[in-house]
């Protein structure tokens, strides 16, 4: 859990570097691909995917 943490958060640092510079390629892709595999398998997957369901439900109300 602590390795794929600190992976997350190196992945997420460097992520945010590249988007603040705008300098995304297929390096960016293999970054952003990375980043959410490990972000994944973190605590953190359940609250994400609650979120983004309930952001999907809310969108689906109004359209």
């Amino acid at each position: 859990m602590i390795i794929s943490l600190s992976t997350v958060l190196i992945l997420g640092a460097l992520l945010a570097l590249m988007l603040r510079n705008r300098s995304l390629g297929a390096g960016g892709a293999t970054v952003a691909a990375l980043f959410g595999f490990c972000l994944a398998s973190t605590g953190a997957a359940p609250a994400i995917n609650d979120a983004l369901q309930s952001l999907a439900d809310s969108l689906g109300r109004i359209g």
